[in-house]
């Protein structure tokens, strides 16, 4: 068990309503300002800065409710951490490439880093969330008001971030935040955590019913892995390779660092544990 690593209370509405996507306010940045090529999660190529086709005059997507059957699974995966709402909305203060085609370019090109801000923002509010960090809570604050400050900032400024340097200095908190819940959660076990290197090829690998508490997947290749069953409590995901990934039955409700963008690409089913700020999927329901 696993009740001592989070607040009772979950992520309050108050902070994870800006990290999340609210297509509604966006103007289909994501549709437009994104590449893609043609593969099994795309029917066709499309060139960043470029419109999808399918994408309407009102910003929205003209098949949406079909994009799995016409070849897009790609875009029922991404999730944008709510970064398209605040260039569209705050950034741009809700004037649109559309009716001033000369902020396009611009715009397309600050999206993707307030994409990476606002992952990092759904890291650190995660963080701040765990009782088992209430020794480093005054670093994790600071760093995501700093983080807040920045997305912030004029089109101009914010093209100038740094975003590779902000990451890495955010990350040094989150590898202390990753140590201190899987520390907790091996001390919890009667045997050691499984121990896997950062970017561990698992690709195919048959872990059904494997105990994986605690363990360290940072950015492991988990792609179509058989983890049915598996408990990944206290388990760090962060940057995990989730594609094709069979998570029915699985226990996720406290692993650390999982995004919604993971669990849209993985396969589950309504059996599938999930943390309370995460949401399952459409396409889980035919599982």
């Amino acid at each position: 068990m696993y009740e001592n690593h989070r607040f009772t209370e979950p992520f309050s509405d108050r902070n994870l309503s800006a990290l999340k996507a609210d297509c509604e306010q966006c103007f289909g940045l994501c549709c437009a300002a994104l590449p893609f090529a043609a593969s099994i999660d795309f029917a066709r190529d499309k060139d960043a800065g470029q419109p999808c086709h399918n994408l309407q005059s009102d910003f929205r997507c003209g098949v949406h409710t079909e994009l799995r059957e016409l070849g897009y699974r790609g875009c029922t995966v991404y999730d944008c951490f709510g970064a398209g709402q605040k260039i569209s909305q705050v950034t741009y203060g809700g004037e649109d490439w559309r009716k001033k085609p000369k902020t396009a370019k611009q715009m397309f090109e600050v999206f993707p880093i307030m994409w990476h801000l606002h992952e990092l923002l759904w890291y650190l509010h995660e963080s701040l969330n765990l009782e088992i960090t209430r020794t480093i809570h005054t670093e994790l604050q600071t760093a995501l008001d700093e983080t807040e400050q920045l997305t912030l900032l004029n089109p101009e400024a914010l093209a100038k971030v740094d975003v590779a340097a902000h990451r890495a200095k955010i990350n040094m908190l989150l590898l202390q935040v990753s140590e201190l819940v899987r520390t907790e959660a091996r001390r919890k076990l009667k045997k050691s955590a499984k121990n896997f290197s950062r970017g561990a090829d698992l690709m195919g690998a048959k872990l059904t019913g494997a105990d994986l508490r605690g363990a360290n997947l940072r950015g492991a290749y988990l792609i179509a892995a058989d983890l049915r069953d598996a408990d990944l409590r206290g388990a760090d995901l962060i940057g995990a390779d989730f594609r094709d990934t069979d998570l029915r039955s699985a226990n996720l409700a406290e692993a650390l660092f999982l995004t919604q963008a993971q669990i849209n690409a993985a396969k589950g089913n309504t059996l599938t544990k999930l943390p309370a700020t995460l949401s399952c999927p459409d396409h889980w329901h035919s599982h």
